[in-house]
C-alpha cells in the first residue's frame, strides 16, 4: 500500500530543525563529545589569533565568532541533524508505505579501527565490530528496500511476515521511482528500525493509526453496501 501525503505532512514528520531524538543521535558517544570540543578549541585558538592581529576595529564581530566557535560541541549537532533532514527534505514527494518483512539477518560492522602492539612488537590493527541487523521489507508490486541499523535488545520480536510502516522519497509525483526511505516501524511489537531518527515519531504513529481507522471504516462502508445491494436483488426477485 502506497498512499501519497501533502508537502506539509511531509515538512511536518522530517522537520527542518533537529528533534531532541535527532540532537541526542548526533551528540552520539564520549568520542564524538571530545572530538567537537576539540573542534571547539583549536577554532577559538584561531579567532583569537586573528583578534591579536587584527585589534579593537573587529572587536564585536571576534566576540560574537568566538562564541559561536567555543559552544561549537553544543549546537553542533543541531547543525549536522539539519543537515541529514534536508536531505530528506529537498525531494518533491513523499508517501506512506506499507508492506511486509521479508528478511531478517544479522552482520557485523567495522566501526572503528585501533593500532596495538602484539607480543612480538609488532604494530597491528584491530577492527572494533558492531552487530547490525538487516530488515529486508517488501510489498505486492514488487518493491523491496533493506535498512541497517545498530541491533537493539526490542529488535528480537521482528520476524518475517509482519507488517512493516515507513516514509518513502520521490522526486517523481506518482512515486514511481522510490529514491530514499526513511526508519522502518513495526506496529504489530511497537519497534522502530533506524540508523538514523528522520521521522517525529509520535505524528507518524498518529497518522498510521489514522489511516488504518479510515480503511477499516472504508471496508465497513463497502460490505453495508454490498449487503444492501443483495437484499435490493432479493426483493426484486
Amino acid at each position: 500500500m502506497l498512499i501519497p501525503l501533502t508537502r506539509e505532512t511531509f515538512q511536518e514528520l522530517i522537520p527542518a530543525v533537529a528533534t531532541g531524538a535527532q540532537y541526542k543521535y548526533i551528540w552520539g558517544k564520549p568520542p564524538d563529545f571530545l572530538r567537537r570540543m576539540l573542534i571547539s578549541a583549536v577554532i577559538l585558538v584561531f579567532v583569537l589569533v586573528i583578534y591579536n592581529f587584527a585589534g579593537s576595529d573587529v572587536g564585536p564581530l571576534i566576540l560574537i565568532t568566538g562564541l559561536m566557535a567555543g559552544l561549537y560541541w553544543l549546537w553542533g549537532p543541531i547543525l549536522w541533524a539539519s543537515l541529514r533532514n534536508a536531505e530528506c527534505r529537498k525531494y518533491k514527494y513523499c508517501g506512506f508505505w506499507q508492506g511486509r518483512v521479508l528478511d531478517i539477518y544479522i552482520t557485523d560492522e567495522v566501526t572503528s579501527q585501533e593500532e596495538t602492539v602484539n607480543q612480538k612488537g609488532q604494530l597491528v590493527i584491530v577492527d572494533n565490530l558492531e552487530p547490525r541487523i538487516n530488515v529486508e521489507v517488501g510489498d505486492k508490486t514488487g518493491f523491496t528496500t533493506t535498512l541497517k541499523a545498530p541491533l537493539q535488545k526490542d529488535h528480537q520480536g521482528i520476524v518475517p511476515g509482519q507488517a512493516a510502516l515507513m516514509l518513502i522519497m520521490s522526486n517523481q509525483e506518482d512515486l514511481g521511482r522510490i529514491a530514499k526511505v526513511s526508519d522502518i516501524y513495526i506496529p504489530s511489537r511497537e519497534v522502530w528500525v533506524s540508523d538514523y531518527p528522520y521521522l517525529r515519531k509520535d505524528l507518524f504513529v498518529e497518522m498510521s493509526q489514522q489511516i488504518k481507522k479510515g480503511r477499516q471504516k472504508k471496508g465497513r462502508d463497502t460490505d453495508n453496501q454490498s449487503r444492501g445491494a443483495k437484499r435490493r436483488s432479493s426483493a426484486d426477485y
